[in-house]
């Protein structure tokens, strides 16, 4: 295998992709990889207004079931929700090639999304028992801490997939059908890219997510979609 074999598939899907096909394409590919048949591969899309729920998901957090479309899921983590405007990154990593530590690769995508933020002169932060990469806010008389990406991963064998969701410009009144993580103190919102003030687009948070994961991970290199 030569040297650009080795580099990490980059894959970017125009348009919005349903939920079920594409965790069907991720679990295909997810499989290949554990088989030795495939690459590592990141797989960027939008995703139709949808909620999910992951393994640690409460029945009570889900607050407008009729909203939008809900998915259970074997991901990590709670209910969230993903739409237009917020950039989904499926990662497909073997972690059997990168020390079969857990903590270690969550910590790694955590610097990830924080290393992105960076190119927007945004502080990304992390906080124990609050699951994503959080902005502190403040102003007169008041502070608070908002989440900009969340982290929701599954191995099977070793191999990732879920991943992150990266809030660029979605509708974050769609984050209001459901108590987002778990998390309902009034303190703890979400917010975005575009929300903080910043005129960022799809395509310019695309290049920031691949330069700072090729900071983290290792170099990439284009490839089609899964689907």
């Amino acid at each position: 295998m030569n040297e650009a074999d080795k580099r990490i598939g980059w894959a970017t899907s125009p348009g919005r992709v349903g939920y079920e096909a594409a965790v069907a394409a991720m679990e295909r590919r997810a499989a290949a990889i554990a088989a030795g048949e495939a690459g590592e591969i990141v797989w960027l899309l939008e995703h139709p207004p949808l909620y999910t729920a992951g393994v640690s998901a409460k029945e009570s957090d889900l607050l407008d079931a009729q909203r939008f479309p809900v998915f259970k899921t074997g991901r990590g983590g709670q209910f969230t929700y993903h739409g237009p405007g917020q950039r989904v990154a499926y990662v497909m990593l073997d972690l059997r090639e990168r020390g079969r530590d857990v903590t270690r690769f969550v910590t790694d995508l955590e610097t990830w999304i924080i290393g992105a933020l960076e190119r927007f002169n945004v502080k990304g932060e992390i906080r124990p028992g609050r699951v994503g990469v959080w902005v502190e806010r403040k102003g007169a008389g008041w502070a608070r801490e908002d989440k900009i990406a969340a982290i929701g991963i599954r191995l099977r064998k070793w191999v990732s997939f879920h991943g992150i969701a990266f809030n660029v410009e979605p509708e974050l009144e769609h984050f209001s059908g459901i108590t987002p993580c778990g998390i309902s103190a009034p303190q703890f919102g979400v917010t975005s890219l575009v929300d903080l003030g910043l005129p960022v687009t799809m395509a310019d948070a695309d290049a920031a997510l691949r330069a700072a994961f090729e900071n983290v991970f290792g170099p990439t290199r284009n490839e089609a979609a899964p689907l």
